[in-house]
């Protein structure tokens, strides 16, 4: 009875860790797909969506400009907004001339693309595109931005220095980043954080924005998580 009253104990003091944008829905973040189903055909739509993202970022990865100097995509998040005739794909980039620049037709043979993987009779696909102000400002671009400086062997610190530098540019009232993994190759794997002002995850009216990326390196995989607050309603 003893025993089992104190692994009690120790579950309720332990961290419960949510999502910090699933806790927010609803008063700072919002959902990034708009649509109705049935509930036997939730998984259909849901897989839909899933295609449609992936067909975008491949297209994207493939038709970039080599001389961007930025090696990620820099897609932010995709919004899908679903009728019955028509599909509502809105892309929020961070650097448009990835896409556009030298492309006359980027867009137009995107959503072609899209539309051919889609191989959707009754629905068209309609793209647009919409600028992010301050890229380094999105944890996904930075994590991005992250991704290449450590697979090029750049010193985890100075990396995470770094990206703290470019967000500190966008007026963020503050950021913490977390690598876990063998860093620098060591082969014992572990947990480095940082944190730059304040990130109240507790605080529901709290905008912060999240994203957890993997980097694949020759040493094995890093797992790697940005939290930035952004403001406070």
């Amino acid at each position: 009875l003893e025993k089992n009253r104190w692994k009690n104990n120790i579950i309720k003091n332990m961290g419960q860790k949510i999502n910090p944008l699933g806790f927010r829905l609803g008063t700072t973040q919002n959902h990034h797909s708009f649509w109705f189903a049935q509930p036997k055909n939730f998984s259909v739509g849901l897989q839909e969506d899933e295609k449609i993202r992936n067909c975008i970022k491949n297209y994207v990865q493939k038709n970039k400009r080599i001389s961007s100097g930025f090696e990620g995509i820099g897609i932010s998040r995709i919004e899908i907004k679903k009728r019955i005739d028509l599909i509502q794909v809105i892309i929020h980039i961070g650097f448009p001339n990835l896409l556009i620049e030298g492309r006359t037709r980027g867009i137009e043979e995107l959503q072609m693309n899209v539309q051919k993987e889609f191989r959707s009779v009754n629905r068209r696909i309609n793209i647009a595109i919409t600028r992010i102000e301050k890229p380094y400002g999105d944890p996904n671009i930075l994590a991005e931005y992250m991704a290449s400086q450590l697979r090029n062997r750049v010193s985890f610190r100075k990396a995470m220095k770094r990206a703290i530098e470019l967000t500190e540019q966008t007026d963020t009232k503050g950021i913490q980043i977390q690598i876990a993994g063998r860093i620098d190759g060591k082969e014992i794997a572990r947990v480095e954080w940082i944190r730059e002002g304040r990130v109240p995850l507790q605080t529901i009216r709290a905008k912060i924005d999240h994203c957890s990326y993997t980097i694949r390196t020759i040493h094995g995989v890093l797992g790697l998580k940005i939290w930035i607050f952004v403001d406070e309603e």
